[in-house]
Protein backbone atom coordinates (compact mmCIF):
# COMPACT_ATOMS: atom_id res chain seq x y z
CA UNK A 1 0.00 0.00 0.00
CA UNK A 2 1.48 3.42 -0.97
CA UNK A 3 1.06 5.03 2.43
CA UNK A 4 3.81 7.18 3.89
CA UNK A 5 4.49 8.65 7.28
CA UNK A 6 2.75 11.98 7.84
CA UNK A 7 5.36 14.68 8.21
CA UNK A 8 4.78 17.79 10.31
CA UNK A 9 4.06 20.73 8.03
CA UNK A 10 6.84 23.23 7.62
CA UNK A 11 5.98 26.59 9.13
CA UNK A 12 6.55 28.31 5.78
CA UNK A 13 3.88 26.09 4.18
CA UNK A 14 1.32 27.25 6.72
CA UNK A 15 2.21 30.86 5.90
CA UNK A 16 1.93 30.16 2.16
CA UNK A 17 -1.47 28.52 2.52
CA UNK A 18 -2.83 31.45 4.56
CA UNK A 19 -1.67 34.10 2.07
CA UNK A 20 -2.90 31.99 -0.86
CA UNK A 21 -6.39 31.84 0.66
CA UNK A 22 -6.42 35.59 1.28
CA UNK A 23 -5.63 36.18 -2.40
CA UNK A 24 -8.07 33.51 -3.59
CA UNK A 25 -10.92 34.97 -1.54
CA UNK A 26 -10.20 38.49 -2.72
CA UNK A 27 -9.26 39.79 0.73
CA UNK A 28 -5.77 40.62 -0.53
CA UNK A 29 -6.31 42.49 -3.80
CA UNK A 30 -4.00 42.90 -6.82
CA UNK A 31 -1.63 45.80 -6.19
CA UNK A 32 -2.17 45.76 -2.42
CA UNK A 33 0.95 46.15 -0.28
CA UNK A 34 1.63 43.57 2.39
CA UNK A 35 2.61 44.74 5.88
CA UNK A 36 6.32 45.05 6.58
CA UNK A 37 8.26 41.87 7.29
CA UNK A 38 8.46 42.73 10.98
CA UNK A 39 4.76 43.51 11.31
CA UNK A 40 3.70 40.48 9.28
CA UNK A 41 5.86 38.07 11.31
CA UNK A 42 4.40 39.48 14.54
CA UNK A 43 0.80 39.30 13.31
CA UNK A 44 1.22 35.73 12.07
CA UNK A 45 3.37 34.77 15.06
CA UNK A 46 6.10 33.24 12.91
CA UNK A 47 9.84 33.65 12.62
CA UNK A 48 11.17 36.06 10.01
CA UNK A 49 13.28 33.35 8.25
CA UNK A 50 10.15 31.21 7.80
CA UNK A 51 8.23 34.24 6.54
CA UNK A 52 10.99 35.10 4.04
CA UNK A 53 10.95 31.52 2.76
CA UNK A 54 7.18 31.65 2.26
CA UNK A 55 7.24 35.05 0.54
CA UNK A 56 10.02 33.90 -1.78
CA UNK A 57 7.96 30.86 -2.80
CA UNK A 58 4.90 33.01 -3.49
CA UNK A 59 7.02 35.41 -5.57
CA UNK A 60 8.50 32.53 -7.56
CA UNK A 61 4.93 31.43 -8.40
CA UNK A 62 3.90 34.92 -9.49
CA UNK A 63 1.43 35.64 -6.69
CA UNK A 64 3.55 38.31 -5.03
CA UNK A 65 5.99 40.84 -6.41
CA UNK A 66 8.68 43.03 -4.83
CA UNK A 67 9.04 46.69 -5.68
CA UNK A 68 12.46 48.22 -4.95
CA UNK A 69 12.42 50.28 -1.74
CA UNK A 70 8.62 49.90 -1.57
CA UNK A 71 7.90 46.43 -0.20
CA UNK A 72 6.00 43.29 -1.22
CA UNK A 73 2.76 43.56 -3.18
CA UNK A 74 0.08 41.22 -4.44
CA UNK A 75 0.79 40.67 -8.13
CA UNK A 76 -1.72 41.57 -10.81
CA UNK A 77 -2.95 38.01 -11.04
CA UNK A 78 -6.20 38.94 -12.79
CA UNK A 79 -4.89 40.15 -16.11
CA UNK A 80 -7.59 40.59 -18.72
CA UNK A 81 -10.31 38.10 -19.47
CA UNK A 82 -10.02 38.98 -23.16
CA UNK A 83 -7.32 39.57 -25.74
CA UNK A 84 -6.63 43.25 -26.60
CA UNK A 85 -8.03 42.79 -30.11
CA UNK A 86 -11.32 41.51 -28.67
CA UNK A 87 -11.46 44.37 -26.13
CA UNK A 88 -11.05 46.82 -29.01
CA UNK A 89 -13.85 45.03 -30.88
CA UNK A 90 -16.12 45.31 -27.86
CA UNK A 91 -15.54 49.06 -27.67
CA UNK A 92 -16.65 49.55 -31.29
CA UNK A 93 -20.00 47.76 -31.26
CA UNK A 94 -23.17 48.48 -29.28
CA UNK A 95 -24.11 44.81 -29.39
CA UNK A 96 -21.25 44.06 -26.98
CA UNK A 97 -22.51 46.74 -24.59
CA UNK A 98 -25.93 45.19 -24.23
CA UNK A 99 -24.55 41.66 -24.08
CA UNK A 100 -22.29 42.86 -21.27
CA UNK A 101 -25.25 44.31 -19.36
CA UNK A 102 -27.21 41.08 -19.83
CA UNK A 103 -24.22 39.12 -18.55
CA UNK A 104 -23.95 41.40 -15.51
CA UNK A 105 -27.67 41.18 -14.86
CA UNK A 106 -27.53 37.37 -14.73
CA UNK A 107 -24.33 37.10 -12.68
CA UNK A 108 -24.94 39.99 -10.30
CA UNK A 109 -28.52 38.95 -9.61
CA UNK A 110 -27.14 35.57 -8.55
CA UNK A 111 -24.42 37.28 -6.49
CA UNK A 112 -26.97 39.46 -4.69
CA UNK A 113 -29.15 36.45 -3.97
CA UNK A 114 -26.15 34.58 -2.56
CA UNK A 115 -25.02 37.63 -0.57
CA UNK A 116 -28.44 37.91 1.06
CA UNK A 117 -28.05 34.29 2.20
CA UNK A 118 -24.33 33.92 2.82
CA UNK A 119 -22.88 37.33 3.68
CA UNK A 120 -21.19 37.70 7.05
CA UNK A 121 -22.05 40.58 9.34
CA UNK A 122 -18.79 42.22 8.21
CA UNK A 123 -19.80 41.84 4.55
CA UNK A 124 -23.13 43.52 5.26
CA UNK A 125 -21.40 46.38 7.06
CA UNK A 126 -19.04 46.93 4.12
CA UNK A 127 -21.98 47.10 1.67
CA UNK A 128 -23.90 49.46 3.97
CA UNK A 129 -20.87 51.72 4.45
CA UNK A 130 -20.30 52.04 0.71
CA UNK A 131 -23.96 52.89 0.19
CA UNK A 132 -23.73 55.62 2.86
CA UNK A 133 -20.75 57.05 0.98
CA UNK A 134 -22.82 56.91 -2.22
CA UNK A 135 -25.49 59.03 -0.54
CA UNK A 136 -22.87 61.58 0.52
CA UNK A 137 -21.34 61.71 -2.99
CA UNK A 138 -24.84 62.14 -4.40
CA UNK A 139 -25.34 65.27 -2.30
CA UNK A 140 -22.03 66.68 -3.57
CA UNK A 141 -23.08 66.03 -7.17
CA UNK A 142 -19.70 64.61 -8.14
CA UNK A 143 -20.25 62.16 -11.03
CA UNK A 144 -16.72 60.76 -10.84
CA UNK A 145 -17.10 59.86 -7.15
CA UNK A 146 -20.56 58.39 -7.70
CA UNK A 147 -19.31 56.28 -10.61
CA UNK A 148 -16.35 54.98 -8.57
CA UNK A 149 -18.57 54.15 -5.59
CA UNK A 150 -21.06 52.45 -7.91
CA UNK A 151 -18.34 49.99 -8.95
CA UNK A 152 -17.25 49.48 -5.32
CA UNK A 153 -20.84 48.80 -4.24
CA UNK A 154 -21.38 46.13 -6.89
CA UNK A 155 -18.00 44.51 -6.21
CA UNK A 156 -18.72 44.42 -2.47
CA UNK A 157 -21.89 42.44 -3.21
CA UNK A 158 -19.96 40.03 -5.43
CA UNK A 159 -17.36 39.60 -2.67
CA UNK A 160 -20.18 38.93 -0.18
CA UNK A 161 -21.49 36.14 -2.42
CA UNK A 162 -18.45 34.04 -1.39
CA UNK A 163 -17.82 32.47 -4.78
CA UNK A 164 -14.14 32.85 -5.63
CA UNK A 165 -14.48 32.11 -9.36
CA UNK A 166 -17.27 34.68 -9.75
CA UNK A 167 -15.23 37.20 -7.76
CA UNK A 168 -12.11 37.06 -9.91
CA UNK A 169 -14.04 36.89 -13.18
CA UNK A 170 -16.18 39.91 -12.30
CA UNK A 171 -13.17 41.91 -11.11
CA UNK A 172 -11.70 41.48 -14.56
CA UNK A 173 -14.98 42.49 -16.18
CA UNK A 174 -15.31 45.58 -13.97
CA UNK A 175 -11.76 46.57 -14.90
CA UNK A 176 -12.91 46.81 -18.53
CA UNK A 177 -15.86 48.92 -17.39
CA UNK A 178 -13.56 51.30 -15.51
CA UNK A 179 -11.53 51.69 -18.71
CA UNK A 180 -14.69 52.79 -20.52
CA UNK A 181 -14.61 49.82 -22.89
CA UNK A 182 -18.38 49.28 -22.73
CA UNK A 183 -19.77 52.68 -21.76
CA UNK A 184 -18.93 55.80 -19.76
CA UNK A 185 -20.53 55.36 -16.34
CA UNK A 186 -19.80 58.97 -15.37
CA UNK A 187 -22.11 60.21 -18.13
CA UNK A 188 -25.05 58.46 -16.47
CA UNK A 189 -24.41 60.26 -13.19
CA UNK A 190 -24.43 63.68 -14.88
CA UNK A 191 -28.18 63.49 -15.60
CA UNK A 192 -30.14 64.56 -12.51
CA UNK A 193 -33.17 62.32 -13.01
CA UNK A 194 -30.94 59.35 -13.82
CA UNK A 195 -28.80 60.00 -10.73
CA UNK A 196 -31.88 60.05 -8.50
CA UNK A 197 -33.18 56.81 -9.96
CA UNK A 198 -29.80 55.08 -9.63
CA UNK A 199 -29.50 56.06 -5.98
CA UNK A 200 -33.00 54.73 -5.26
CA UNK A 201 -32.13 51.46 -7.02
CA UNK A 202 -28.92 51.04 -5.00
CA UNK A 203 -30.92 51.80 -1.85
CA UNK A 204 -33.35 48.99 -2.73
CA UNK A 205 -30.49 46.55 -3.39
CA UNK A 206 -28.81 47.43 -0.11
CA UNK A 207 -32.07 47.15 1.86
CA UNK A 208 -32.86 43.71 0.43
CA UNK A 209 -29.40 42.35 1.20
CA UNK A 210 -29.37 43.84 4.70
CA UNK A 211 -32.77 42.22 5.29
CA UNK A 212 -31.32 38.91 4.03
CA UNK A 213 -34.10 38.61 1.46
CA UNK A 214 -32.59 36.68 -1.51
CA UNK A 215 -35.59 37.05 -3.84
CA UNK A 216 -35.85 40.79 -3.26
CA UNK A 217 -32.09 41.23 -3.69
CA UNK A 218 -32.16 39.40 -7.04
CA UNK A 219 -35.16 41.40 -8.25
CA UNK A 220 -33.59 44.71 -7.19
CA UNK A 221 -30.39 44.02 -9.15
CA UNK A 222 -32.34 42.90 -12.22
CA UNK A 223 -34.45 46.06 -12.10
CA UNK A 224 -31.36 48.23 -11.67
CA UNK A 225 -29.47 46.80 -14.63
CA UNK A 226 -32.65 46.84 -16.73
CA UNK A 227 -32.82 50.57 -16.01
CA UNK A 228 -29.15 51.00 -17.00
CA UNK A 229 -29.85 49.25 -20.30
CA UNK A 230 -32.83 51.52 -21.04
CA UNK A 231 -30.86 54.64 -20.06
CA UNK A 232 -28.05 53.69 -22.44
CA UNK A 233 -30.51 53.14 -25.28
CA UNK A 234 -31.99 56.58 -24.66
CA UNK A 235 -28.53 58.16 -24.47
CA UNK A 236 -27.59 56.55 -27.78
CA UNK A 237 -30.79 57.77 -29.42
CA UNK A 238 -30.22 61.32 -28.12
CA UNK A 239 -26.61 61.29 -29.35
CA UNK A 240 -27.68 60.16 -32.82
CA UNK A 241 -30.40 62.83 -33.01
CA UNK A 242 -27.89 65.47 -31.95
CA UNK A 243 -25.45 64.33 -34.62
CA UNK A 244 -28.18 64.51 -37.28
CA UNK A 245 -29.15 68.01 -36.14
CA UNK A 246 -25.52 69.14 -36.35
CA UNK A 247 -25.19 67.72 -39.84
CA UNK A 248 -28.32 69.57 -40.94
CA UNK A 249 -27.06 72.81 -39.41
CA UNK A 250 -23.69 72.41 -41.10
CA UNK A 251 -25.46 71.74 -44.40
CA UNK A 252 -27.64 74.86 -44.02
CA UNK A 253 -24.68 77.10 -43.20
CA UNK A 254 -22.67 75.90 -46.20
CA UNK A 255 -25.49 76.41 -48.73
Amino acid sequence: MPFQKVQPEKLSQGIIRQIELLILRGILRPGERLPSERELSERMDVSRPSLREALADLQDRGLLTTRPNAGVYVADVMGSAFAPALVDLFSRHDEAVFDYIAFRRDLEALAAERAARLASDTDLQVIATIFTRMESAHQKRDPSDEAALDAQFHMAIIEASHNTVMLHMMRSMFDLLRQGVFYNRQMMFKVRTTREALLDQHRAINAAIQARDPAAARAAVEAHLGFVETALIEQGRAARNEAIARQRLDHETTR
